[in-house]
């Protein structure tokens, strides 16, 4: 299969991309940045830029492309996080229409950010879009893509939790601390944060790709989510380091502003009800098995 993917050189697309390749698919990559490798195509959503014909001949297209969230939402932040997901997915997909052979597929990333700051419910795809920057977001990326659904493209969307990965994201942003014994919890601690490993998401993501039958959200989030300090506490005792300390939640909103409001104070207790329904098995459904793999920790 001929597959396109854009974010092919972030923490999860660069995942992603070894796997396809280890099956035997070929893949482009779609960058912002001076090409790595002679197929790579360029596509720059946030000047609107993507080569003539990038998408000709490809059985399915991935977008993963996103400016990182991690960071004070400024105004100018704000407009690249938009225009990474949204504007992206909008230039995809009018590049799609314009092919007389149109990919078989179109999977998107969104997130868990869809469903907006919930409290303890426990959430599943049927529920609808909540309050904020992130939930707009979220909704306006997921219309977008649909928009491929008119065109006889089959659009499958993954809602990422928090991604686990040695590598990057959250964990390699707290490992540092966490290996010096200054592992803290944020806040209460006691938000839920819907959390999944790397392995996972990209197996997730080759089953959307392969499964014929499966279009619409799914969450990709592990089946137990685990309340922030329990994620601190795990990933203390996996290393063999305390972490008694705590983050206030003034000093956050002080350092981060409305991001910290949305995406550290607030979480969502998610669960991947359709994966699971369809007969998808997590490789790591619980949070230390999945971090002693990570972390190469018996």
């Amino acid at each position: 299969m001929n597959v396109a993917v854009t974010g092919a050189t972030g923490l999860i697309g660069s995942a992603l991309v070894a796997a396809l390749e280890a099956r035997g698919h070929q893949v482009v990559r779609l960058v912002r940045r001076a090409p790595k490798f002679p197929t790579d195509r360029h596509f720059d959503p946030l000047v609107s830029a993507l080569d003539e014909g990038a998408l000709e001949g490809f059985d399915a297209v991935i977008h993963l492309a996103g400016e990182t969230i991690a960071q004070r939402w400024t105004k100018g932040a704000k407009e690249r996080i938009w225009r990474s997901r949204v504007v992206g997915a909008h230039m995809l997909v009018r590049a799609i229409s314009k092919l007389e052979r149109r990919p078989k597929v179109f999977i998107s990333a969104s997130a868990v950010g869809y469903y907006g700051p919930r409290d303890d419910e426990v959430i599943t795809e049927e529920e609808g879009p909540g309050t904020g920057f992130l939930a707009r977001l979220c909704q306006e990326w997921e219309e977008a893509t649909a928009a491929a659904s008119q065109l006889g493209v089959r659009v499958a969307v993954a809602r990422l939790g928090i991604v686990l990965s040695a590598k990057g994201g959250a964990l390699g942003r707290m490992l540092p601390l966490f290996r010096r014994g200054l592992g803290a919890v944020l806040g209460s601690g006691e938000q839920y944060v819907s959390w999944v490993a790397i392995d996972d998401v990209v197996d997730a993501f080759l089953w959307l790709l392969e499964r014929e039958d499966m279009s619409g959200p799914f969450n990709v989030t592990a089946p137990e989510p685990v309340r922030f300090k329990e994620l601190a506490q795990t990933l203390a005792r996996v290393l063999g380091r305390p972490a008694f300390l705590r983050v206030p939640a003034p000093l956050l909103l002080l350092l981060m502003g409305e991001m910290a409001k949305e995406a550290l104070l607030s979480g969502q207790r998610v669960v991947p009800q359709r994966l699971t329904s369809a007969g998808f098995q997590f490789r790591f459904p619980q949070l230390e098995g999945a971090l002693r793999h990570l972390l190469g920790q018996p």
